[in-house]
Parts: C-alpha cells; structure tokens; sequence
C-alpha cells in the first residue's frame, strides 16, 4: 500500500500487506497524521465502503476508476442505444464540471427510465431486469456521485481528480520488477523500498 502526496510528489508511507482493507487504510491515514502530516484531501480508487471511512477530510474518488468500472458492465462499443449514450456521457467525466454532468446524467435517466425498469419472468416465474449490466453501471455512477466531483467542491485545494499519479509509479515498479524477475520476496520486498524513496 503506497500514500503519495499529490501536490509535492512525496511518498509519505508505504506498507507490504497480503491484501488491501479499510481497516489498514485508514491506519494508514493515522499515521500519516501522527507523523505531522496535514491531510487536506484523499484521493483514491473507491474499494467499497472506503469513500465513507474519512469522517473530516474531502474524498475524490478517482475518476479513471469509475470509467472503468462503467466499461466493464457496458464495453468500449456498447450496443444498445441506451448504453451508448450512458458510455458517452461517462467519457465526459474527466473533461467536465460537476453541474454539468449531473445535469446530462438526470437527462439521460428520464429518457431511458422506463427501459432501465423492463423485466422478465424467466421459466421458474421470477422476474428479472432485461438490462442488468446497463442497470449496475447507472448504479455504479449513482452511487459514487457523491465523491466524483470532490476536487469541483474544493476547488481551492487543487485535489486532483485521478490517481494516475501513484498509478504511473506502480506502472514504473512493475516494469522494473519485470527485469529482475529472479529476485527472492525478501530482495523484492528491498526494491521496491528503495524503489519508493527515491
């Protein structure tokens, strides 16, 4: 787990762990903290329940994270009219502001409501939405709403709106790691400490 501080560049504390919980970042957070720094904002990927965790600090979920998210349930090329409009307007978020895309969003769900609400009876009798994916990227937008447009709401403490910053670090890491492939976990593990200070 890396913390980076977006505005200078600094990594401000690293920690191997065997898998990412909430719990460990906001550990992470308070030792942050306990070691004189102000957090002025977050930033991150939006594992659930973690936008929520930060009671006093601004949250942005990382925009990039979300258009992602929403081309899994719809692809690069969705087929459906109502997709296609819902992909084009999510490839809008990194270019737009707060109003106005919640404003195309509101939009686009009074159009599309009703077929958003088609269902069928499968051969047991239980009825189904007709369009699940198109639903759980609606949903997926819904829900994150609240944490797409941090940096607009804030727009005096310059919080980015992605993590590519700390996303290129570790794409860096990687492909270093991948030219000393033969290091044992414990050599590894000493890269790419070294690999964070520098």
């Amino acid at each position: 787990m890396v913390f980076k501080d977006s505005i200078t560049g600094t990594i401000l504390f690293t920690q191997f762990v065997k898998q990412e919980t909430n719990q460990l970042y906001l550990k992470g957070v308070e030792e942050i903290i306990r070691r004189g720094v102000k957090i002025q904002s977050i930033i991150c990927d939006g594992r659930k329940g973690l936008l929520t965790l930060f009671d006093n600090i601004p949250v942005q979920y990382c925009q990039f994270h979300q258009v992602k998210t929403i081309r899994t349930y719809l692809t690069k090329k969705p087929k459906l009219q109502a997709s296609i409009e819902l992909w084009e307007l999510v490839l809008l978020l990194k270019k737009t502001d707060k109003d106005s895309f919640i404003g195309g969003l509101d939009q686009w769900i009074n159009k599309w409501k009703t077929f958003l609400d088609e269902r069928k009876t499968d051969e047991k009798g239980k009825k189904t939405y007709v369009h699940r994916k198109l639903r759980s990227a609606h949903q997926s937008l819904k829900n994150n709403l609240p944490w797409l447009f941090t940096w607009y709401d804030f727009m005096d403490l310059n919080i980015p709106n992605t993590t590519n910053a700390l996303d290129g670090h570790f794409a860096d890491l990687k492909n270093k790691l991948r030219n000393h492939n033969g290091l044992s976990e414990e050599r590894k593990k000493r890269f790419i400490k070294e690999f964070f200070k520098a």
